[in-house]
């Protein structure tokens, strides 16, 4: 049975129209970055899209109680030649996205430098971290899900599988993590009412809640 979604609390004086929350999407060339962006963002998905030359930057609106929050969300560059690019861009973020492809255990292992590289430029200490397992549409996988959940308790990450392709999990992953930052003090100061986050979509892009692959740290 999915677990109840948790609820967001915002700070205390913090002004939800005018919250704007800087994510970044980090991990190895080719597990689908910008994929994930592009479905979350748009709605769309291209099975072959040239790969990220530096950064890349969408603007995505949620809501909160009614409330308009803007998503900056930066898509880096996965490829060794423009990692020197990325470091300027992790100051000031307060969610950070680490994927890795299930049918690539090398993207898995490439993770802890990845997080290294985190630490060491990251401006918050608290910044929240998720950890997605993308293309789980693909048959021929390497990366089972139980190990990607024990590396995310190993790190207090965050943890969702999700296909770009077919939209499982993706909107459920940026959702949970935006209710993490809000829950966070130190990101949005004190916490008042209780605040429900709900990505604005129509209708018709509704789907299944994915609450049951969803690792929440509480």
């Amino acid at each position: 049975r999915p677990r109840p979604r948790p609820r967001a609390r915002p700070a205390r004086g913090m002004d939800p129209a005018g919250l704007t929350l800087k994510l970044l999407l980090v991990g190895d060339s080719a597990v689908g970055k910008s994929s994930l962006l592009r479905r979350f963002a748009d709605g769309a998905f291209e099975p072959c899209l040239k790969p990220t030359i530096g950064i890349d930057f969408k603007v995505k609106k949620v809501v909160v109680d009614g409330h308009a929050v803007q998503l900056a969300i930066w898509d880096t560059a996965g490829q060794e030649r423009f990692r020197t690019l990325t470091p300027s861009y992790y100051r000031g973020a307060q969610g950070v996205v680490l994927v890795y492809d299930v049918t690539r255990k090398d993207t898995f292992a490439g993770l802890e430098s990845w997080l290294n590289e985190l630490d060491l430029y990251t401006s918050k200490s608290n910044t929240v971290k998720m950890l997605v397992g993308n293309k789980t549409d693909k048959p021929d996988r390497e990366v089972e899900r139980k190990e990607g959940l024990q590396f995310a308790r190993k790190r207090s990450l965050l943890f969702i599988e999700t296909s770009a392709k077919t939209r499982d999990g993706v909107q459920h992953a940026f959702e949970e993590l935006v209710i993490k930052i809000l829950q966070t003090p130190s990101l949005c100061d004190k916490s008042t009412q209780k605040q429900r986050v709900q990505l604005m979509e129509s209708p018709a892009q509704q789907h299944k809640s994915l609450c049951g692959a969803y690792c929440p740290l509480t």
